[in-house]
């Protein structure tokens, strides 16, 4: 997908930081509009369907959480990139915005280059998206059809649901996983598990593709890294 394909819905009751943002985003050819509250993000994220929305947390009328959950609703907006942005105090707001569905947070204020590492980040999270059985993401290769794993030019033998866990997080690089879902896409509904057994399984792929591609989100879940 090229640069000029994806939508970015910036969501901001400031217009300084809107300015900034749109000057940014735009100058590296994105498709870019803008909203100054949560009910214009919904009524606008509707009618765009975009890639990404950068969606500040502290916002009158309807804030940020609120709003988060609400896009989460619509069924059109499920692949939708949600990143939060707060302040460096806002620990509360960040977990809380995780829970409520967003894939990420960016603290600010907000750095130029830190941003568009962000946005090209979601972008190799899209193009993985676009192969349902094979990807590539830095060192790691992951083909479901044959259940082949290869790190660093090395493959790997996973056991099946440390496979599955790896394919779930990896295809979707950044985007953060609740304990529940993993639960559910890994095990299923009808198999009762404990909820150590995620940890153990992550530990497990943290001593065979390293510790830095696992991030544990507390409170939440996990996500991978790229």
């Amino acid at each position: 997908m090229k640069k000029k394909d994806i939508r970015i819905l910036l969501v901001d009751d400031e217009p300084d930081i809107l300015e900034i943002l749109d000057y940014n985003i735009s100058a590296e050819d994105y498709q870019v509009k803008r909203a100054k509250n949560g009910i214009e993000a919904l009524a606008k994220a509707k009618d765009w369907n975009p890639h990404l929305i950068l969606l500040d947390v502290m916002m009158p009328e309807m804030d940020g959480i609120e709003t988060c959950e609400k896009l989460r609703k619509n069924p059109n907006l499920s692949e939708s990139v949600i990143v939060f942005l707060t302040a460096r105090s806002e620990d509360y707001s960040q977990v809380a915005g995780l829970e409520a569905g967003a894939d990420d947070y960016i603290t600010k204020p907000i750095k130029p280059k830190v941003l568009l590492s962000k946005i090209k980040a979601i972008l190799r999270r899209l193009k993985a998206e676009s192969s349902k059985n094979y990807f590539e993401i830095g060192d790691l290769t992951v083909n479901r059809e044959e259940y082949n794993v290869i790190y660093k030019g090395q493959e790997l033998n996973l056991p099946r649901k440390e496979f599955e866990l790896l394919f779930l997080l990896a295809s979707k690089p950044q985007r953060v996983f609740e304990r529940e879902q993993i639960l559910d896409k890994v095990w299923g509904r009808e198999v009762v598990v404990g909820g150590r057994t995620i940890d153990v399984h992550i530990r497990k792929l943290r001593e065979k593709i390293g510790d830095k591609h696992f991030k544990t989100i507390k409170g939440v879940g996990y996500k991978y890294v790229v």
